[in-house]
C-alpha cells in the first residue's frame, strides 16, 4: 500500500502516476491511496489503506484493531475502523472514523517508552493500531457482553494485558467511553478470565460443587494451568480437542501434571464432551476431590 503523497516524495510525477494507474502497476484503493501490483488486498490490506487515507496520526482502531491483534475475529463486510485526532475533518469514504482528544495512548511522531505497554499505540505488519487495552476500553462500546467479556478473556490468554495492567489502564482513561463498561465488567463476579468457551462452561459447575472461584490461568512452575484454588492443592485443566490431540500435547500434559504431583498438588482433568454432555460427573468428581482434600488439610 502506498500514498499519492509518499510517490510524490520518491520522485514520481502526476503522469508517471496516471502511466502506472494505466498499466496496472498501481490500483486505486481509495482516493491518493494505491496498491502496488495487483488489485487484490487482503483484510490487512484494507486496514493500512484506511490508516493511510486518514492521515499520519490515525490508527487502527475499535474492531478491527482487536482483529489486527487476533482478541477477535473480523468478519466479512464490517468497515475498516480508525481513530484520528478531535477536529480532523478527513473523512476517506467506506471508512468508520472515530474523533478524540488526544491522550498518552495515541499516536504521535514516536511511540513512547513512558507509555504503559498495554496502552501505548503500536505497529503490527506494519500497521498502527492502538494498544491493546485502549482496544479493549472501545470494544466496550461496541460489543455485547460476552463478545467483550471474550475479548477480553483472549488479550488474556495472548499475553497482551493482564487483568492488573488493564485496570491500570483503565485509570488512565476515566473519560474514554467504554472505560466505565469495562471497569464494570472486570468487577463482577460473574466474570472470569478464561481463555476458551470450553472453560467458561466449566466455570459454573465448579461453583455449583462447592468450590470458591478459582485463579484461572494461573503459572506454576513455569506452566499454565486453566483453574488452580492454592488453598485446596487443586488444579483443573478442561482439554478441547483442538489443543489437546496430539502426541506432542499430550506429553507435555503429562509432564506438567507430573510437576503439579510432585509439587503436592491434585490434577484432575475434564474433557469437551464431560463438560458439555456429562455435567453430573463433572460435579460429583469434583465434590469428591474437594472432601478429600479438605479432610487431609484438617489432618
Amino acid at each position: 500500500m502506498v500514498t499519492r503523497g509518499q510517490l510524490i516524495e520518491l520522485g514520481f510525477s502526476d503522469e508517471a502516476i496516471r502511466h502506472r494507474l494505466a498499466r496496472g502497476r498501481l490500483h486505486r484503493l481509495l482516493p491518493g491511496i494505491y496498491a502496488v501490483g495487483r488489485p487484490e488486498v487482503g483484510r490487512r490490506g484494507h486496514w493500512m489503506g484506511a490508516v493511510l487515507a486518514a492521515g499520519p496520526a490515525a490508527l487502527l482502531s475499535h474492531r478491527s484493531a482487536a482483529g489486527l491483534l487476533a482478541i477477535r475475529k473480523s468478519r466479512r463486510g464490517e468497515q475498516a475502523e480508525i481513530v484520528v485526532p478531535r477536529g480532523q475533518r478527513k473523512r476517506p469514504p467506506g471508512i468508520r472514523v472515530y474523533e478524540r482528544a488526544a491522550s498518552v495512548a495515541d499516536r504521535g511522531d514516536d511511540i513512547d517508552p513512558a507509555v504503559p505497554a498495554a496502552l501505548g499505540w503500536r505497529e503490527v505488519d506494519g500497521i498502527p493500531v492502538t494498544g491493546p487495552a485502549v482496544v479493549l476500553v472501545d470494544l466496550a462500546t461496541c460489543l455485547p457482553t460476552g463478545q467483550l467479556e471474550t475479548a477480553v478473556n483472549e488479550a488474556d490468554h495472548r499475553d497482551l494485558v493482564n487483568p492488573d495492567a488493564l485496570r491500570s489502564a483503565i485509570d488512565l482513561l476515566p473519560r474514554r467511553p467504554g472505560a466505565r463498561r469495562l471497569r464494570q465488567l472486570l468487577d463482577t463476579s460473574a466474570l472470569a478470565l478464561t481463555s476458551t468457551v470450553l472453560e467458561r462452561r466449566f466455570l459454573p459447575l465448579a461453583l455449583e460443587a462447592g468450590l470458591p472461584p478459582p485463579t484461572t490461568q494461573a503459572k506454576l512452575g513455569g506452566n499454565r494451568v486453566d483453574f488452580y484454588w492454592p488453598e485446596l492443592g487443586l488444579v483443573v485443566e478442561t482439554d478441547s480437542l483442538r489443543y489437546h490431540r496430539t502426541a506432542f500435547k499430550q506429553a507435555a500434559d503429562k509432564r506438567r501434571d507430573n510437576q503439579n504431583a510432585l509439587a503436592g498438588r491434585l490434577t484432575l482433568r475434564f474433557t469437551h464432551r464431560q463438560v458439555r454432555y456429562e455435567p453430573d460427573y463433572v460435579r460429583s468428581e469434583l465434590g469428591q476431590a474437594v472432601r478429600r482434600l479438605a479432610s487431609e488439610r484438617v489432618r
